[in-house]
């Protein structure tokens, strides 16, 4: 065949092409490959008509057979191209994202419109499979295309927000290279908007802050950021916002956090990070109630916040409720999520946290929890602070051995260390040994002086050491006054300092005030409300009593608050008011239904009122529980003579009298029923 039959069947190829006659194309093009096996054209053809005829091996190698033959020609990297994006199978992407390099490579000095539209797909295929590296760099590519031709600025602008949209998901891959990219992005958008301010550019930059937020390296950016777009929008509470979640999350409360909280309340006194900031600043400044109203409040708002919660778990701390210690450090767990760089250091703290709240609650579970807590603490058993905790823990738990074990290697490795000697001091105190336990407490409180619970310890040391210790001002008192001066809401030194105004030092008054502040900083402390109220009635101040004790049954849900209920009931027995402590004496049986004093007292009540039927089941009730409650057998024989049944009521009396002769109500009450016996049967004519 010779050159000129060469270009007549090549020809013939393309006409049969065109005509969609693809086997009779392949026949021409064989003919000629017989003649030219490297014939360029006949083997893009083969390839183009395969591709139609849907045989897509012989297709792909007759494309890169001429792709081998002349690797700088256009057709070949087209028709190969082509066949690629028509194909289902996924395993070809990778081969096209070559072919669409080639193709840009191709087209670059010469039809720029092809190259931006394969620039367009070679982006699409990158941004699929998720290469969000190859998406920036591409794109960086075309817009220096663009510029490079002198592109209109506006044109620039949607370009740089069109890339912004396809790295958006690239935020969870943390490559640094495609970060600066869309952070580079979105500052070229910015720069190219044309309506500054203006509505779009507003939101640009709400996205822009956003997506910031979500670096931790990128802090210095960050506010930056939210500066400039306080200057461009003042009225604008988004920046300052975000500006103040920042602060917060950082754990840094400068002149500039401060201010920054101050002035987002002025702009939005309802905004949840303002609220938060100015609980942080409560706290700051140990207004704790005050803390934790405000972070409780601001928290409802920005839920989202662990900082924030840990915050409130600490004002929570300060205040000593421990059960809502916990709650706060979960949801603080749960805002972080799977934590990592400087969340880590939250995610330790949390935990420690929530590890020392549980042994305050000083019962088995919460201390096994806390030990479970301590566990995912990242250098656990190298920290001293929470080797120390852990040794509390295990202390609370029972596991002595193990406490001390702990107590043992903190000693030895950490000798200066306060908690290495108050964790001695506190498995001492446990086991009774007051003289050591005094010894490891001083020890310790040589190097922190200013830690009220090591006070409140020697304090209770010196109360149980002996009448000694207890009576000398210097030792119990001095110590439960360091630890009230050093912490005001200690509750439990409170109690103890009205204990020993109360037997040590006979005042009453002093002793009284002492227990109703104890009282107010722990509503569970029944023994401090109780005495309060006691002493209240014996100072004769039964105003103030009643006032305790109307606030607590007040609040009171059914089957708690027993001792108020009772007081109160006994109160209002003794002042004649009889259906009163009826109602009070039975909210206390429903908390201890098994008080058998309560069931007389009750009785009592019924008989004032005049229910003599109730009155005697109740007597009986406190004679079943307690046999030796002889006044509740005689108050049942009276109720019995009262109704009439002196048979009955003899018994009763004779009841008593076989344990106790000389019971002077019951010999009366005995001879009263004969002598009433005897007048019903003179009435009768016997």
């Amino acid at each position: 065949m010779s050159n000129k039959e060469v270009k007549a069947a090549l020809k013939s190829a393309r006409d049969a092409i065109r005509n969609k006659e693809y086997k009779e194309a392949l026949k021409h093009c064989k003919a000629v490959l017989k003649q030219e096996k490297n014939n360029y054209n006949a083997w893009v053809f083969i390839g183009l008509s395969a591709a139609e005829l849907e045989q897509p091996d012989q297709a792909k190698g007759a494309y890169k057979k001429a792709i081998e033959l002349e690797p700088n020609q256009l057709l070949a990297w087209q028709g190969l191209a082509n066949l690629y994006e028509k194909s289902n199978q996924t395993d070809v992407k990778g081969d096209l994202e070559d072919v669409y390099q080639k193709l840009l490579e191709l087209y670059e000095s010469g039809d720029k419109q092809k190259w931006y539209d394969v620039c367009n797909k070679l982006v699409d295929l990158y941004r699929q499979e998720n290469k969000y590296f190859e998406v920036a760099e591409t794109w960086q590519k075309l817009i220096q295309m663009k510029q490079t031709e002198g592109a209109e600025k506006s044109e620039l602008h949607q370009l740089w927000k069109k890339m912004i949209q396809l790295l958006k998901g690239s935020t969870e891959n943390k490559e640094n290279k495609t970060e600066q990219s869309l952070l580079a992005a979105f500052e070229h958008a910015l720069n190219s908007a044309d309506a500054v301010p203006g509505d779009d550019h507003q939101n640009l930059y709400k996205d822009f802050i956003q997506c910031l937020s979500k670096f931790p390296h990128e802090t210095a950016r960050l506010e930056k950021a939210c500066n400039d777009m306080m200057a461009l929008y003042p009225a604008a509470c988004y920046p300052l916002e975000v500006l103040c979640l920042h602060f917060i999350q950082s754990g840094t409360l400068s002149e500039e956090a401060l201010h920054c909280f101050s002035k987002l309340l002025e702009m939005d006194a309802s905004s949840g990070p303002a609220i938060i900031g100015l609980g942080i600043k409560y706290l700051q400044e140990k207004k704790y109630k005050e803390a934790v109203k405000s972070l409780t409040e601001g928290l409802q708002k920005t839920s989202q916040c662990p900082a924030a919660w840990h915050h409130l778990a600490d004002a929570q701390m300060k205040t000593h409720k421990h059960r809502d210690v916990v709650l706060s450090c979960n949801q603080a767990l749960e805002a972080l999520g799977t934590p990592e760089g400087p969340s880590l250091r939250w995610k330790n703290l949390i935990l420690q946290l929530k590890a020392e709240a549980l042994i305050k609650i000083a019962d088995a579970d919460a201390a096994e929890e806390a030990i479970k807590a301590l566990e995912q603490i990242v250098d656990a058993s190298t920290n001293p602070m929470v080797l120390a905790v852990r040794g509390q823990a295990y202390l609370i738990k029972g596991s002595v051995d193990q406490a001390s074990e702990i107590s043992q290697e903190l000693l030895q490795s950490h000798p200066d260390l306060a908690e290495s000697h108050a964790l001695e001091g506190f498995i001492h105190y446990s086991q009774k040994n007051y003289e050591q336990a005094e010894r490891s407490f001083l020890n310790a409180l040589e190097r922190k002086d200013e830690a009220a619970e090591y006070h409140q310890y020697l304090g209770l040391t010196y109360w149980f050491m002996g009448d000694e210790t207890r009576k000398d001002k210097g030792k119990a008192l001095t110590q439960f006054l360091k630890a009230a001066k050093l912490d005001s809401n200690l509750g439990i030194v409170f109690r103890y300092l009205g204990n020993y105004y109360r037997e040590v030092a006979g005042d009453k008054s002093r002793a009284r005030g002492c227990y109703k502040k104890a009282f107010e900083l722990d509503r569970s402390d029944e023994e401090s409300g109780a005495a309060a109220v006691d002493l209240s009635e014996e100072l004769g101040d039964m105003d103030a009593a009643l006032s305790i004790l109307n606030e607590v049954t007040e609040k009171a849900i059914t089957g708690t608050a027993k001792w108020a209920w009772l007081h109160r009931g006994l109160y209002y027995l003794r002042t004649d008011q009889p259906t009163k402590a009826v109602a009070d004496l039975q909210a206390a049986l429903r908390a201890d239904p098994k008080d058998a004093n309560c069931w007389e007292s009750l009785g009592e009540a019924y008989l004032s009122r005049g229910s003599y039927s109730t009155a005697l089941k109740s007597f009986r009730r406190a004679n079943e529980l307690n046999p030796e409650l002889m006044y509740s057998i005689y108050k049942a024989g009276e109720v019995e003579q009262i109704l009439g049944k002196y048979s009955n009521a003899i018994a009763t009396y004779q009841q008593i009298l076989e344990k106790t002769e000389d019971y002077v109500p019951a010999l009366k009450g005995l001879g009263e029923c004969y002598l009433m016996l005897a007048k019903s049967a003179l009435e009768n004519y016997f």
